[in-house]
C-alpha cells in the first residue's frame, strides 16, 4: 500500500487533515471567506474538505482546487455531488506550485500543506500569485511549542517556535486579522483519529496482505507521536491580509 493510500485510510474519521476542530474550521473560513460572491483556492487541497464546507456555507461561492492525487480529486467531485455544490467546484490535477489561473481568488487557502512549497515564506509567496486586491489567506503550519529533540525535527522539519513563526509572516508583508492554535484536545484527537482509522482498518481486514504493513505503520506513528514530538509540536492556523501590494 502506497503513502497516499495510507493517507486516504487515516484520515477516514477527519476529513480535515490538520489538528482542528469542527468549529476551528468554520471560524476560520468565516473569517477567511468573502462576502457574498467570490472565488476560493485550495493549494494542495486533498480530497476538498475546506472548499466543500464553505461552498456549502456560502450559496454563492465558486471554489478551485488544486492536488496530484487523482483519487483525492474524485472523491472531491463525488463528494461535491453528493452536497450539491459539484456546479460550483473545479478541480485540477497538478502540483499546486505550478498551478495558474486567468482570474484572481478572493481567499486562497494551504493549510497543512506548506512542506510542498518547501516552507511557510515559500507557500505565502505562491499564495500571493493568485490573491485578488483586498484578499486573503488562510494557512496552517505547525510551530515549536517547547525546544525539540533531534529526532523530532527530523521527523517533522524545522519549524520555528510561534512567536517567532509570526515574526516572520509579518516580516514577509503580512497581517494577521484572525488566528488559531490548536489546542491539546484538537492534536491529541487528530492523532488518535489519524492512526486508530489505521489500525481498525489493519484488524478489520486479516486476510488483506496489505493489512501487517497498515498495522506496522499505525502502531510506529503512534509510537513516534507519543515519545517523539507530542509534548512539543503545535499547530497555528492564520488568517492574513497583505500589509502591503
Amino acid at each position: 500500500m502506497n503513502r497516499e493510500q495510507i493517507s486516504g485510510l487515516a484520515h477516514v474519521d477527519h476529513p480535515i487533515k490538520a489538528p482542528l476542530d469542527d468549529d476551528a474550521v468554520r471560524q476560520l473560513l468565516t473569517h477567511g471567506l468573502p462576502r457574498g460572491d467570490g472565488r476560493a483556492l485550495d493549494l494542495g487541497c486533498g480530497t476538498g474538505e475546506w472548499l466543500l464546507r464553505a461552498l456549502t456555507a456560502h450559496p454563492r461561492l465558486r471554489a478551485e482546487g488544486v492536488d496530484v492525487s487523482e483519487d483525492a480529486l474524485r472523491q472531491a467531485r463525488e463528494e461535491a455531488g453528493r452536497r450539491g455544490v459539484g456546479d460550483r467546484l473545479a478541480v485540477h490535477r497538478q502540483k499546486a506550485e505550478e498551478f495558474r489561473s486567468p482570474h484572481s481568488f478572493d481567499l486562497v487557502l494551504s493549510v497543512g500543506a506548506a512542506h510542498a512549497f518547501g516552507g511557510l515564506l515559500p507557500t505565502l509567496a505562491a499564495a500571493r500569485e493568485h490573491l485578488a486586491p483586498g484578499g486573503r489567506v488562510l494557512i496552517g503550519d505547525g510551530f515549536w511549542e517547547h525546544e525539540p529533540s533531534q529526532e523530532a525535527v527530523e521527523m517533522l522539519g524545522d519549524f520555528a517556535d510561534l512567536a517567532t513563526t509570526l515574526d516572520l509572516v509579518v516580516a514577509d508583508g503580512w497581517t494577521p486579522v484572525h488566528g488559531h492554535v490548536s489546542t491539546r484536545r484538537e492534536l491529541d484527537a487528530y492523532e488518535w483519529a489519524c492512526w486508530g482509522s489505521l489500525a481498525s482498518w489493519a484488524l478489520d481486514h486479516p486476510g488483506d496482505p496489505d493489512s501487517p504493513q497498515v498495522l506496522e505503520t499505525a502502531t510506529a506513528r503512534r509510537t513516534e507521536w507519543l515519545r517523539a514530538y507530542r509534548d512539543t509540536w503545535g499547530f497555528v492556523s492564520l488568517v492574513l491580509r497583505r500589509t502591503r501590494p
